[in-house]
């Protein structure tokens, strides 16, 4: 490879690398492909740049070393101030305080008719028995001010078909 295209090259991979951690992050979050990639062009530019590949490559593997070192006795010390309790709700909501799930409240209405408030595509909502619902449809369209029967409920899911 010839040294002019080496600094270009180690660019390029520095900004494909970026760009692939940053589809990480806001297009594919959670699944870790991009991330990974990203991770390993940025590797190669390293890589790339070095003089010493083994210099190089050695104090990449300290590096990612102490990162997971520093990692897990981040989570230690989170856990020991309790941390994760400030972000998470850490009520429960149990039956005998009050809390409910609407879905016995909505089977009484499955087999009876309404009208579509707004289109549903397949989600909107139906006047159904006087009460305005939020309703979901098998899969279709069903246009406004159309005649609509729902035909199951699934927990707090009202699902409805066009008359």
């Amino acid at each position: 490879m010839s040294p002019e295209l080496v600094p270009w090259l180690a660019a390029l991979a520095f900004l494909l690398g970026l760009l692939a951690l940053l589809l990480e992050i806001f297009v594919f979050p959670g699944f870790g492909v991009a991330g990974m990639i990203g991770i390993i062009l940025f590797g190669w530019g390293i890589l790339l740049l070095s003089t010493d590949v083994a210099a190089t490559l050695r104090s990449l593997v300290i590096a990612a070393v102490a990162s997971l070192v520093a990692f897990v006795l981040g989570l230690k010390l989170l856990s020991r101030v309790n941390f994760w309790q400030r972000l998470t709700l850490g009520t429960r909501q149990q039956k005998d305080i009050g809390y409910s799930a609407p879905a016995e409240e909505n089977k009484r209405f499955t087999g009876q008719e309404g009208i579509t408030l707004t289109p549903l595509r397949p989600a909107g909502t139906a006047d159904i028995d006087g009460e305005r619902l939020d309703v979901v449809t098998e899969g279709g369209f069903v246009p406004i001010n159309a005649k609509v029967v729902v035909v199951k409920v699934e927990g707090g899911r009202i699902v409805v078909r066009p008359l």
